[in-house]
């Protein structure tokens, strides 16, 4: 591993079925995360997911190509424009940063149909000889 190795890309289909058990498992118990009536009177064209969810996709995402043995130690996002039922988010990464300590920095981006639905970065500790 070193600085700018790219991690493969993720395709994540966003369903509602996603959506509201994101919620539900995050109890963010939000209208706008499970009701698409209420999520429209409300200006959005339907349901969509929460950021503790996203937060969990993009976790998963770089524990996933470190491996078992990776922990997180910490995640940075921001959020942009809304996942909403049907669309395919793809998450990219890259390696920005390798701490003396065995840490991984990795700069995360999560782009759907709209754009960029979350930005950020994740650090993570790696045991030596694991990755």
């Amino acid at each position: 591993m070193k600085v700018g190795e790219e991690l493969a890309p993720l395709e994540i289909a966003v369903t509602r079925t996603l959506i509201v058990a994101g919620a539900v498992a995050s109890r963010d118990y939000q209208d706008v995360h499970h009701d698409a009536e209420l999520a429209r009177e409300k200006g959005s064209p339907d349901i969509f997911m929460n950021i503790l969810t996203t937060n969990g996709l993009v976790g998963r995402y770089v524990t996933d190509h470190f491996g078992s043995s990776a922990v997180l130690r910490k995640v940075s996002i921001r959020l942009g424009v809304p996942n909403y039922p049907g669309d395919t988010m793809v998450l990219s990464g890259k390696v920005t940063a390798l701490g003396n300590d065995g840490s991984v920095e990795v700069s995360v981006v999560g782009a759907n149909r709209l754009g960029r639905h979350v930005t950020g970065t994740v650090t993570i500790s790696v045991p030596e000889g694991s990755a």
